[in-house]
């Protein structure tokens, strides 16, 4: 994990960062090929259902989207359905995302985490580590040391 002005850089495919904070969009934006933005707020994701609601919508999720975690993961690792070359997925507000239930917060960015690193398992040339799914999480400023630490846990075996 590296630190640089407000922007922590947790893998290649997961950042952490705080409003006016520092990732430069050359870190995350391919120099050629279509990308597709998604934008979503994690005030308006309190729970399960609202959160799979959003991301459906946002990420136009197949009518076979089965409402759940494993289903969640499944869609987030195809995204074929976009036809887009790269995706970066934006998540402000992104510590109250699932806030009063941990279970499903550990699901949701254990979902976030494993698509990223999946699609990150691609071949590229020499000394590249852009991903082709970028996650950034928004969040507060004494929010964003916790999280970038929940998410740097995810790096154990032991976590999937």
């Amino acid at each position: 994990m590296t630190e640089e002005t407000s922007a922590m850089h947790i893998a290649p495919w997961m950042h952490v960062t705080t409003p006016g904070g520092g990732i430069r969009l050359d870190e995350l934006l391919p120099a050629s090929g279509s990308v597709h933005v998604a934008r979503l707020n994690g005030q308006d994701m309190p729970d399960e259902i609202a959160t799979f609601q959003k991301f459906d919508e946002t990420l136009k999720f197949p009518e076979y989207f089965g409402w759940n975690w494993n289903a969640f993961y499944d869609c987030l690792r195809d995204l074929q359905w976009l036809s887009s070359d790269y995706h970066v997925l934006i998540i402000e507000s992104a510590e109250s995302v699932l806030s009063a239930d941990e279970a499903a917060r550990d699901e949701f960015f254990r979902s976030l985490w494993r698509a990223g690193q999946r699609w990150s398992y691609t071949k590229r040339p020499e000394g590249v580590t852009l991903s082709k799914f970028s996650v950034v999480l928004s969040c507060a400023k004494e929010s964003a040391s916790s999280l970038a630490k929940q998410l740097g846990e995810l790096q154990t075996p032991s976590s999937f």
